[in-house]
């Protein structure tokens, strides 16, 4: 079984690294598919929101806060873009 993410999910997790690392000064290497947003990374709900309000900014799409509900990892974001932008 292959790792390898398709590369709309590699360009989704490197948008996603970098605004993260951007907007909350973390640390890229602690930015993986696994990391938990909340216990990992120490983003909040009011995080959560100016995350969302950049990554609106890369789709070009209105971005549902209920796409977001259930998102507890990196990994969650990267497959919520993927759905988002299939739109």
């Amino acid at each position: 079984m292959s790792t390898e993410l398709p590369a709309a999910a590699n360009d989704a997790l490197a948008l996603v690294r970098s605004k993260l690392v951007e907007l909350f000064d973390l640390e890229a290497a602690d930015v993986t598919l696994e990391a938990r947003l909340y216990e990992d990374l120490d983003i909040d709900s009011i995080d959560a929101v100016d995350l969302i309000v950049e990554l609106k900014k890369y789709t070009g799409k209105r971005i549902d806060p209920a796409d977001f509900k259930a998102v507890r990892t990196v990994g969650d974001i990267v497959t919520a873009l993927g759905k988002i932008n299939q739109r």
